[in-house]
């Protein structure tokens, strides 16, 4: 017998090889019906896979991120049933879940996919899905599986399995089609009803543009019809929202392929937004004890070698940058902690001097390939609202709390009210890739995990997640359209103290290495304003709107007073532009309209005799005439309610 616990602590026993499916079905048949995967100590399992030893179960619903994820993974298997059914001969890559649906990469040969045979293949997926085949895993050894796929003539999983080892491979089955997998899957196919294919894109063989390019063909799935009709509006209204469309409408920001892929050209309205993003951290920063910093933009390559970052990212970095001095090698800044650590060593340091706030708005470089890049938020060269504070271990958690509040002041702020903290581990199996001794990550993880607690805040935790250097703690933002970001994220680091030996004397005169915690509330401002723009769809809080308002003549000979009142705006920091084109009102209020901004002022003759300015709100039309003076306070009223998080 083992015994099983489940989330409200109660302790269960059933006989060895029971299934989550069936401690499902021995509380209610309901229940059984809705799970589609379970959480075995953390890890996410079939829910048919035999559990031998005492474990800690969570049954998973639709509901749960893990149940959706394995929900979509099955599905991936079911399109490629389907492929395979309609094109026989499809050689397959990878199938994974994303974040909302799935994709598989294949390779068709010389046939080519077109939007006409995505119907084709949704209506195979449905038939398919209706037999309610079973997703059965089977344990198989590394030459029976390499003989499988060459019998199948499947170059991609061939070189898959080279990179695994014997004892640790699995298949799955489902109807007529296997395939190489680690899994999980949902029990069968039945729960699958609802099927769109989105998307047909060209993508390079695992990542490298050496490879050859296959199809990749992305969908989604649902459990009901009326949860897959609700995306698609949702998707479309996406589509309306894509800060890259509204990017370039509303004059922010663009891209040159004479510049480079991935390094964005900011235009004056967007490096107006962006710099009032950047002055709004900074008067918080300061009143929170923080101290600027500046960092070049580049570094010697044995900076990031001493750091770690060159072992572990250095193949996502531009190459070294070489000097005609001989052995000299430089690298394009991929972080900016390890200057900062360097900045720290500049002085001796005593515990009184703890903490200490070193922040710096520093531009990074990371070479992401080509099919990867996206926008705003996937971009080469990006700008990070980084800072690191060195505090002494007993100021761990206090400091930690400290920067809690700080990103939830700029969520709230911003608008930003749906999020989760994401509470980052590591492995709880593969410790390879993490440096540093277990006993500084088991402090490290202990101090977020009590912040968190003490804050209130709603968290999960996710294994496998942290950084390599220490455990983090990652805020998910959810949207206006119910979409999930990563956004703002603390670190603690007791490893890079260690690697760059950074010591302070203690009240005892002994020397102490200080703990680190890295922090970005905005994580990089491209990236942050490419979810802000999609956010509110490109309708930005009053405060951090480039242009505020506009000033509408409705003649030439309002014009003067037109301009008088800009400039009285102006002496209260409210950014306004006069529109003094010779074009008819109605045709400035509705450019005005499409370029999202939020107050226009129509100057006619009774505004310039009794000096009053006529309101039309963004969206809303006309609100009537006000004196000027009333005009400026209303809006500064505004402005300090949305700073609070008020309105």
């Amino acid at each position: 017998m083992i015994h099983i616990t489940l989330p409200d602590g109660a302790v269960r026993e059933y006989e060895q090889g029971v299934t989550s499916l069936d401690i499902a079905k021995s509380i209610s048949e309901g229940l059984a019906r809705k799970v589609l995967a379970a959480e075995v100590n953390g890890e996410v399992w079939d829910a048919t896979r035999p559990i031998n030893n005492d474990v800690q179960l969570r049954l998973l619903t639709w509901d749960d991120k893990g149940a959706k994820s394995t929900f979509w993974h099955s599905s991936a298997h079911l399109m490629a049933e389907a492929l395979e059914s309609i094109f026989p001969g499809t050689k397959f890559g990878i199938g994974p879940a994303i974040e909302t649906g799935f994709y598989y990469d294949i390779d068709l040969g010389d046939r080519t996919i077109t939007e006409e045979d995505l119907k084709k293949i949704e209506d195979k997926m449905k038939e398919l899905a209706k037999l309610n085949n079973a997703y059965v895993r089977k344990d198989v050894a590394k030459d029976d599986a390499i003989n499988y796929f060459t019998r199948k003539a499947d170059p991609y999983k061939i070189e898959l399995l080279q990179s695994l080892h014997d004892g640790s491979i699995t298949f799955y089955t489902q109807g007529n089609f296997t395939d190489l997998c680690k899994g999980p899957h949902i029990p069968g196919t039945g729960p699958i009803k609802a099927v769109k294919l989105t998307n047909i894109a060209g993508a390079y063989w695992r990542g490298n543009e050496k490879n050859k390019m296959l199809t990749r063909i992305y969908g989604v799935t649902f459990p009901a019809q009326k949860e897959l009709d609700e995306y698609l509006l949702l998707l479309e209204e996406a589509k309306k929202r894509d800060h890259r469309k509204l990017g370039k409408e509303l004059e922010l920001f663009t891209f040159s392929e004479k510049v480079g892929s991935g390094l964005a050209l900011w235009l004056p309205k967007g490096a107006m937004l962006r710099e009032r993003l950047q002055n709004f951290l900074q008067k918080a920063q300061i009143e929170s004890g923080y101290l600027p910093v500046i960092t070049p933009h580049i570094g010697s390559k044995q900076l990031y070698v001493t750091s770690g970052h060159w072992e572990k990212y250095g193949k996502d970095s531009f190459r070294p940058i070489t000097t005609p001095q001989e052995g000299e090698e430089f690298m394009l800044k991929p972080m900016n902690c390890p200057h900062h650590c360097e900045i720290y060593k500049s002085s001796p340091r005593s515990y009184k001097d703890l903490p200490l706030r070193l922040a710096e708005f520093g531009t990074v470089y990371r070479y992401e390939q080509s099919g990867e890049l996206h926008g705003l938020t996937r971009v080469r060269g990006f700008t990070q609202d980084d800072a690191h504070l060195f505090c002494r271990p007993e100021q761990v958690l206090e400091e930690f709390k400290k920067v809690i509040d700080l990103v939830l002041y700029v969520f709230k702020s911003l608008d930003f009210h749906n999020y989760t903290a994401q509470i980052s581990l590591r492995d709880q199996e593969d410790r390879s890739k993490y440096i540093g001794s277990d006993e500084n990550w088991e402090i490290a993880e202990k101090a977020i995990m009590i912040a968190a607690e003490e804050k209130g805040l709603k968290t999960v935790v996710e294994y496998g997640e942290a950084a390599f250097y220490g455990p983090k703690l990652d805020f998910m933002v959810k949207d206006a359209l119910g979409r999930s970001w990563q956004l703002g994220t603390i670190q603690v680091d007791y490893n890079l103290p260690e690697r760059f030996e950074l010591e302070y004397i203690d009240s005892d005169n002994s020397r102490k290495r200080p703990v680190m915690i890295h922090r970005a509330p905005f994580g990089s401002l491209e990236r942050f304003v490419a979810v802000l723009i999609e956010h509110c769809a490109g309708n930005f809080p009053m405060w951090l709107a480039p242009i505020q308002l506009k000033v509408l003549p409705i003649s030439e000979k309002y014009s003067e007073y037109a301009h008088f009142v800009a400039n009285e705006l102006k002496k209260h920091d409210i950014r306004g532009e006069v529109d003094d084109r010779n074009e008819k009102i109605g045709k400035k209020i509705r450019d005005t309209e499409l370029m999202k901004v939020p107050y226009m002022l129509i100057i006619g003759e009774k505004e310039m005799n009794e000096g009053k300015v006529a309101v039309r709100k963004h969206g809303e039309g006309d609100k009537g005439a006000v004196p000027l003076e009333e005009f400026i306070s209303t809006i500064k009223e505004i402005v300090n309610e949305q700073l609070k998080g008020k309105s």
